[in-house]
């Protein structure tokens, strides 16, 4: 991988947000989404949602048919890692791990284990092209910009990556319906996913074992 790729460590993050253009959100869709799957990174390729999950003896990498949240391939981690962030690289698939600081290198078309590879630190997420980051959580390649969850908030960060300043705010508050929420571990089932299908514009966010995952349009709000 080149030094493009751009990680999401457990760092300090500040941004000013007056003066900010602040997006809502219209709903275009919403899919079935596996909500035992606890969401730390996702992305769309090539007709398909590539995912991974975490937590300690349950996570995983996984690819999902879109339309029907139908699991179709999945690698399993041993118990003592807890899948982070991953990111599409020419023919693999990278993940992060949350404390462990190893990283794993997949096969794209089995998710077969092809390697592994060393970092400091926690792993959180990553992605292609752009400057190094702060306290972010998924991130998303999407037209030039980087989307990134800000952890345990409503909202998405929009980031010019030449600069690593935040150019914006998506507020995406509400988006899960209260009856949709588990009640029992509500804390943790926070706004965590982004995907973009850069061939027809669609913009897909999730969370933690989240029932749905919607496509949704940006609407300016100020």
């Amino acid at each position: 991988m080149r030094a493009a790729i751009v990680l999401a460590a457990c760092l300090a993050f500040r941004a000013v947000a007056a003066d900010l253009p602040v997006y809502g959100y219209q709903v275009v869709h919403a899919f079935p989404h596996d909500k035992s799957a606890f969401t730390e990174g996702l992305f769309y390729l090539n007709g398909f949602l590539y995912e991974s999950t975490g937590r300690k003896g349950e996570s995983s990498v996984r690819k999902v048919k879109l339309e029907t949240g139908e699991v179709l391939q999945s690698h399993q981690l041993q118990d003592e890692y807890f899948g982070e962030g991953i990111v599409p690289w020419k023919d693999k698939i990278y993940q992060l791990t949350w404390q462990t600081e190893v990283g794993f290198a997949y096969d794209q078309a089995s998710l077969t284990p092809k390697s592994t590879f060393p970092y400091p630190g926690e792993g959180w997420a990553f992605t292609t092209d752009g400057e190094p980051v702060k306290d972010l959580n998924e991130l998303e390649w999407v037209k030039g910009e980087i989307f990134a969850n800000v952890w345990e908030t409503d909202r998405i960060a929009r980031i010019d990556p030449k600069s690593g300043r935040v150019t914006g705010w998506i507020d995406l508050t509400g988006l899960l319906p209260t009856n949709l929420v588990d009640q029992e571990h509500a804390d943790e089932n926070v706004l965590n996913g982004i995907a973009y299908d850069a061939a027809h514009d669609r913009l897909f966010v999730t969370g933690k074992c989240w029932p749905k995952l919607y496509e949704i349009k940006l609407v300016r709000k100020r």
